[in-house]
């Protein structure tokens, strides 16, 4: 669960540090305080993008800094599968956000925001009015039903893929070899000349590295006896001759200083030296020889390499993988006839297998959709859909796809008597934040998300319905950590740690801040969203009767 949020020079908040607590969460305050950039912060935390201009007016940068407690296992392990490792199932996500740029890191290390993105969508999931208005996308219809389904359903949706993109590789392959008698004689002539050219040419393996070494070596060999005959000459003339006269020099003088018989020993040395290299030079100028008809053949070979590499590949394997391929073709045009056939067959066979996956998932896709359908409809009435008609429609599509060959689409009636149609053509925006908080109540006890975070869930709902879903909020909230930013005092009032937001202004800015409520601040609270300009007694005696009732609401549910 979310334990801690930090911000920092966001927008209009200075700088912020709350601690959340388990199960439900509520965060009030009046019109333009702040809410929405609160959720807006924790959204940059998770690694959505920001402006520059919200960077705030107390320096270069903003820093957000979410720090999360994860228990569930399997979490834990698919955020290690991403190489990073929760400290006592801890993570801390930070981000400071400059001018053009953000550093990310979680737990310490530098890491992208894709990584940021994929750990934070295995710990929290927001929910606003965007997320609402996604239920009005069929395809998302289908990946709840698909969610609701379950391991099973992924397996079957995985088989489908794979069969799915053979399907299309095998009905690509059956389009692109229908071609004429002609057109095949003639490509098969082009080919034949291919393999003629690689086969003639007998290329070894290595033989084009040893033949540009060699040739490297022979085209060189002038340039090598040249500078061999100066250094021999320079060696044995003119070195040899100087230390010879020098030795003979010392040799003279030697017994007028015993000094001197140190220095002679050394250049008797450096004689014989010079004695082995020139003979060594000599010997290895004797065996050194060329012949030009060797370079030109060596030239007449490479041309032939290089022609062939510029036109089937730079190596050795590229060219031979190339004469395979040319082979194959030559077989496949040889017996054009059986060989469409058997990539007909193929095709046919392909078609046949993700035909039954398809119809396999079909099935079992309609046989989770009854179950769901009943439980959201339950749901819905529980939420004060007093005479709902809910159902989940899965049709079949005239052509299979990666994820089979249905439709899936939620229907819904609101009124007796009323047909059922699409979401899209019916609910409002209130009908489809309750709709949504339905399905998540549905799904509370799968769902390994610890944190939910709603906004707007109150869109246009009061009184009973208002009660209604400040219930199921409730309910919620014992199996998952809810955040939820509410208007309305049926909601809040059920609150299990109460947040209010507050905005202070002055003739030059405003900042926003955070705090949590005592019992006596929270009654206070809800008797400013139940009354008017002026809270009176009796408002506020409302709001103390409100918040025993949901007290006593929450040991029921």
């Amino acid at each position: 669960m979310l334990v801690n949020l930090h911000v920092k020079n966001f927008a209009i908040i200075d700088e912020i540090d709350v601690d959340f607590g388990s199960h439900l969460n509520i965060l009030t305050g009046e019109t333009g305080a702040g809410k929405s950039i609160l959720v807006g912060s924790i959204s940059i935390a998770l690694g959505a993008r920001v402006s520059p201009e919200m960077i705030g007016r107390h320096g270069s940068h903003a820093m957000v800094e979410a720090v999360f407690q994860i228990d569930n296992e399997d979490v834990l392990e698919q955020i290690r599968a991403l190489d990073i490792e929760p400290e006592e199932g801890q993570l801390v996500i930070s981000r400071k956000i400059t001018g053009n740029r953000s550093v990310n890191k979680i737990n310490g290390e530098s890491v992208s925001v894709a990584v940021i993105r994929k750990v934070a969508s295995l710990c929290i999931d927001i929910h606003g009015q965007h997320e609402h208005q996604s239920l009005l996308d069929c395809e998302r219809h289908k990946d709840i039903v698909d969610d609701y389904g379950g391991e099973e359903c992924v397996r079957l949706r995985e088989q489908i893929s794979g069969l799915y993109h053979e399907y299309v590789k095998r009905k690509k392959d059956l389009e692109q070899n229908t071609m004429s008698a002609e057109e095949r004689t003639r490509q098969a002539g082009f080919l034949e000349y291919e393999k003629s050219e690689i086969e003639s040419a007998a290329l070894k393996p290595g033989e084009i590295e040893e033949l540009e070494e060699n040739y490297r070596l022979v085209s060189n060999a002038g340039a090598v006896v040249e500078a061999l005959g100066e250094v021999h000459r320079l060696s044995g003339e003119t070195a040899a001759g100087a230390v010879g006269h020098g030795l003979r020099r010392l040799q003279e003088i030697r017994s007028l200083n015993p000094a001197l018989d140190g220095f002679a020993e050394e250049l008797m040395q450096i004689e014989g030296l010079l004695g082995d290299f020139n003979h060594e030079i000599s010997s290895f100028m004797a065996d050194f020889s060329f012949d030009e008809n060797e370079l030109v053949e060596m030239e007449r070979r490479l041309d032939c390499i290089h022609t062939l590499q510029s036109k089937y590949g730079d190596t050795y394997e590229d060219i031979m993988g190339h004469l395979r391929e040319v082979q194959d073709q030559l077989e496949k045009y040889a017996d054009f006839e059986s060989y469409q056939k058997k990539k007909r067959e193929e095709y046919e066979q392909i078609c046949a297998d993700l035909l039954r996956a398809c119809e396999t998932l079909s099935a079992y896709r309609k046989k989770t959709a009854k179950i769901l359908e009943k439980q959201i409809a339950d749901a819905l009435q529980d939420l004060n859909f007093a005479h709902v008609d809910f159902a989940i429609e899965v049709r079949e599509r005239e052509e299979p796809g990666s994820d089979g060959k249905d439709e899936v689409e939620f229907m819904i009636a609101t009124n007796p008597g009323e047909p059922r149609r699409s979401l899209g053509k019916i609910a409002s925006g209130g009908e489809l934040s309750r709709i949504m908080l339905a399905i998540k109540s549905v799904f509370a006890d799968s769902d390994a998300i610890e944190t939910l975070i709603f906004d707007e869930i109150d869109a246009g709902i009061s009184g009973r319905t208002a009660q209604k879903v400040s219930e199921k909020m409730s309910v919620l909230g014992k199996r998952h950590q809810i955040i939820c930013i509410t208007h309305l005092a049926q909601i809040a009032a059920m609150a299990d740690h109460h947040f209010v937001i507050e905005k202070s202004v002055t003739e030059d800015s405003s900042a926003t801040r955070i705090r949590p409520l005592e019992r006596p601040e929270i009654e206070e609270e809800l008797a400013r969203l139940l009354g008017g300009v002026e809270i009176t007694d009796a408002v506020r005696e409302n709001a103390r009767e409100m918040k025993q009732m949901a007290d006593g609401c929450k040991q029921y549910t």
